[in-house]
């Protein structure tokens, strides 16, 4: 039998990746009295108050000191803190203690599902509030700008008005002060919590700069002689520190705009579940909110409507649109027995179906929770940023400070002035916040983007290891055929008859949940046979099984599994040489050590595989395809789909052997495969990735699952892979550039040659702006468009122009 049949069970499959540890996202979690060696579990909390990259790496140092935590994650764009801690040692109240000690708060939740996936109204709720905060921060943004432009008309007009300069700040005092501590209360409140806590942020920098210029302009306008009889014009500076203030304001208005629709996917997501459910009680049809329904409650669906939760269909005949789950556009023909999933449309007939999964275990619940522990997840890449981001703001503050020292001994008279503008500059043109968001926006963007295609990303470490990929193995059941085998032909020895030989293969089998034996057994239902119960059952991984049916000692299974039980199988050698020929795989059945017949078993190529691979080869990607079945039939299925490199009649260990032989070669290798047999090769590969269809979806222990099992779906992982990484190096050379040309420019650097400053305003603005572009970048893989066979140009031209520009 084809080593597809690996008898690995689906719930052993999440230890295979133990490495990955067992996600659970819970909102509460009190103290347990378990021993210490309870398994980690998973909380994530959203956090009030960070604004660059230096709050996070000052929460994580935070929580990452907390006993019994494992591993803290910090995402600025999500402002989320993701915490892996033993449940033992550590519950929310010590989480939550750490954060509110490294000075930030945590936000109350609405939900309160072990899931951690919010429902689609505590997303509306979650959404009308982001919506007022904004419009708080909008308008503190069109005031503070609003005063700084009158106070900018009123000394450009004053020769006008009669006014003198001592008359121009009065005015302008009290506008300016209510401006620095109403429109930049946020500010200076955070900054000195920063200091409580002997930390720096974006906030210290502004505050420090806003507050430098206007009490300067204080001193001016109270105490003019000071600086008069220092040889220095009493000018005040009230509107570059309101005009700082509000531009600073307005960029993070945009920032927060454009950052609401880098979670656009996840609110897509949750908007497709339904709202109500029509159950089915005592006979009655009656209309409950969604959260009322239970499992095994009976619920209809009419035409045009969603389907609520996941069921089974028991009565009805109907096509159900699942293009929301799988991409594909045509309906599928629903019957009694089938499977139907929540949010999918009902598109012609009436359905009813009992509810097997409801609220966070349906599909589209753990869909959402992948893809947000996705978006809050970090990419290698970010090691680097992080390192920089932690002394960033104390580097800033150093240079700033000497800036101000130099300038005061060598700058310019009045030297005063254009030292505290200079070191002004350097505090505002100053940006961590586009270092701190260049890669999480891209992150969140691009999984986003993957799980709107069919493509379900488990984080940052795998995204970017999918544009690294150089070769890719392909298992051959269910992944490049449809893993939905039928019987085809049987041939039985002088002695036997064909059904005799089904019947024997359906007694064993029915012990397997292998798709080869599913084939026997619907075969044997179709030709209504009474199938005898097995005793006896014994699995020779990747070989075949045996059992006792009666008195009988029943073998089935590939050829190597009868020879090594001593069996000759030469009388039917060539007629199963045939059929593998032709793509079928063939299963030897034995009676009481005499071989009794074979069966062929057809699987066919699914209709995308010759264009998966076509696509990787242009891409310079070297597709294998490694399998248990025979060499006649993995080379007749590997030519119908254009795969030169065939690896067959491979054991489960073998699998894993052979990647780690490519790998040695300094090979970048995904393994594509069902999840279920091949479990220890999706773990050993550079990229695991999980061909998952219907409820499965979302469970597969890989770093990346297809829903809907087309193959080339690999091709768009890794085309979006590759534009989602550079997008990050992009945003990544803008941020760092940004910052390493602007800062020494706002020092005077250009001065002693050109005579070129910067002014205070111009790099508030200039700051806002670098943060507002590195969002508006990473938005543009939204436009990306990687679902395979779409007809897209881009995708086209990408695929095209991937081999001259790997990863």
């Amino acid at each position: 039998m084809d080593s597809n049949d690996d008898r690995i069970w689906p719930q052993d499959r999440s230890a295979s990746r133990c490495d990955e540890g067992t996600k659970v996202q819970v909102t509460h979690v009190t103290q347990s009295t378990a021993s210490s060696t309870a398994a980690p579990i998973e909380m994530s909390l959203p956090i009030e108050g960070m604004t660059c990259a230096s709050c996070v790496n000052r929460i994580e140092r935070f929580l990452n000191k907390t006993d019994g935590v494992v591993e803290a994650n910090v995402n600025l764009a999500t402002e989320r803190a993701t915490v892996r801690f033993d449940p033992a040692l550590a519950g929310r109240t010590e989480l939550v203690g750490a954060i509110e000690a490294a000075g930030y708060d945590v936000r109350p939740e609405p939900h309160t599902e072990a899931s951690g996936a919010a429902t689609a109204a505590e997303v509306d709720d979650g959404t009308a509030q982001r919506a007022v905060a904004q419009r708080a921060i909008g308008i503190k943004a069109i005031v503070s700008l609003v005063v700084a432009a009158s106070i900018f008309l009123l000394v450009l007009l004053q020769d006008r008005l009669d006014l003198v300069p001592e008359d121009v700040n009065r005015l302008a005092m009290l506008p300016a002060t209510f401006i620095l501590f109403w429109a930049g209360g946020d500010f200076m409140r955070k900054a000195w919590k920063g200091a409580q806590h002997r930390t720096a942020s974006m906030e210290t920098l502004v505050a420090i700069g806003t507050l430098a210029a206007w009490s300067y302009s204080v001193v001016v306008t109270l105490w003019p002689e000071l600086v008069v009889s220092a040889g220095i014009e009493p000018y005040a500076y009230y509107e570059t520190a309101a005009v700082i203030i509000g531009l600073v304001l307005t960029g993070r208005w945009l920032e927060a705009r454009a950052k609401s629709q880098t979670a656009g996917a996840v609110k897509a997501l949750i908007g497709l579940q339904a709202r109500t459910a029509r159950v089915v009680r005592d006979g009655v049809e009656v209309d409950v909110p969604i959260e009322d329904v239970q499992t095994g409650d009976l619920i209809r669906v009419r035409p045009g409507e969603k389907v609520a939760v996941d069921g089974i269909v028991v009565d009805g005949v109907s096509a159900v649109d699942e293009s929301m789950l799988t991409g594909e556009s045509m309906p599928v023909t629903k019957r009694p027995d089938d499977e139907v999933i929540g949010a999918t449309l009902n598109t012609t007939g009436s359905l009813v179906f009992r509810a097997t999964r409801v609220g966070s275990d349906t599909v589209l619940a753990q869909i959402v929770r992948m893809v947000q522990e996705a978006q809050g997840s970090k990419a290698p890449i970010q090691r680097l940023v992080d390192l920089i981001s932690s002394r960033f703001v104390p580097m800033v503050l150093t240079l700033s400070a000497v800036t101000f020292v130099v300038w005061l001994v060598f700058g310019p008279q009045p030297s005063l002035t254009f030292a505290m503008i200079s070191a002004i500059t350097v505090l505002i043109i100053a940006c961590p916040c586009a270092m701190g968001l260049a890669t999480p926006t891209a992150i969140m963007v691009g999984t986003g983007k993957a799980a709107e295609t069919g493509i379900l990303i488990r984080g940052g470490v795998a995204l970017e290891q999918a544009g690294k990929i150089d070769t890719v193995i392909f298992d051959k059941t269910g992944t490049l055929t449809l893993g939905k085998p039928t019987v085809a032909d049987i041939a039985s020895t002088t002695g036997s008859s064909d059904l005799e030989v089904l019947e024997l293969a359906a007694a064993v089998e029915r012990s397997s949940e292998h798709p080869l034996a599913s084939a026997v057994m619907d075969a044997a239902e179709q030709r209504g046979l009474d199938v005898a119960i097995a005793d006896a059952f014994e699995s020779d991984t990747g070989l075949g099984v045996r059992a006792t049916v009666g008195h009988v000692v029943v073998a089935v299974g590939n050829r190597r599994h009868l020879a090594g039980l001593g069996i000759d199988t030469s009388a039917l050698d060539a007629i199963a040489d045939g059929l593998a020929a032709s793509g079928q795989t063939v299963i030897f059945v034995a009676r009481d050590g005499r071989l009794a017949g074979i069966i062929g078993i057809s699987d066919p190529v699914k209709a995308e595989a010759a264009a998966a691979v076509r696509e990787l080869k242009a891409m310079d990607i070297e597709p294998w395809l490694i399998t248990g079945d025979s060499t006649i039939v993995a080379e007749a299925v590997a030519k119908q789909v254009g795969i030169g490199h065939v690896l067959a009649e491979v054991l489960p260990g073998g699998k894993s052997e052979k990647l780690a032989e490519l790998q040695a070669a300094g090979r970048h290798v995904a393994m594509v495969g069902d999840g279920i047999n091949d479990a220890p090769a999706l773990a050993g590969a550079d990229l695991g990735v999980a061909i998952g269809t219907g409820a499965d979806v979302a469970i597969e222990a890989s770093d990346v699952t297809l829903v809907g099992g087309d193959p080339r779906l690999v091709v768009s992982a890794i085309l979006l892979s590759r534009q989602t990484m550079r997008i990050i190096r992009q945003n990544l050379i803008w941020a760092f550039g940004y910052n390493t040309i602007l800062i020494p420019v706002a020092m005077g650097a250009l001065y002693p040659v050109w005579g070129i400053t910067i002014d205070p305003a111009l790099a508030a603005g200039a700051m806002a702006f670098s943060s507002v572009s590195v969002v508006l970048n990473s938005l543009r893989l939204r436009r990306y468009d990687a679902r395979p066979g779409a007809g897209s140009e881009q995708h086209e031209h990408a695929v095209a122009s991937a081999a001259a520009t790997p990863g």
